[in-house]
């Protein structure tokens, strides 16, 4: 009989990397690898008694903690919403920790 493979609770997972909130600041990816996205939310709308994000700053940053805060960041862009911010922070992140990022 096959067993069951018990694994730590990771929280919330999107495309094999985890995502941490902290307030407006929503992190993605790990931080013992090279690049993390950093995503802030920076306008939002209420619809029908929930949130939703109107503007999103996303940024590819390099997680070496011996670098400046600006100096970390590799690329940027802003987004109309939380689901584009999180579409194009998955794709820079995949391409960034497969080397095909400066």
């Amino acid at each position: 009989m096959a067993e069951a493979k018990t694994t730590k609770a990771e929280g919330l997972v999107y495309r094999g990397h985890p995502l941490r909130r902290v307030d407006n600041l929503i992190y993605y990816g790990m931080m013992s690898d090279k690049y993390i996205i950093m995503m802030q939310v920076l306008d939002t709308k209420t619809v029908q008694d929930l949130k939703v994000a109107t503007r999103v700053s996303v940024q590819l940053q390099l997680t070496d903690p011996d670098l400046k805060f600006r100096d970390r960041v590799v690329r940027k862009s802003e987004k109309d919403s939380l689901y584009a911010a999180m579409d194009i922070g998955a794709i820079w992140l995949e391409r960034a920790l497969a080397g095909k990022e400066k």
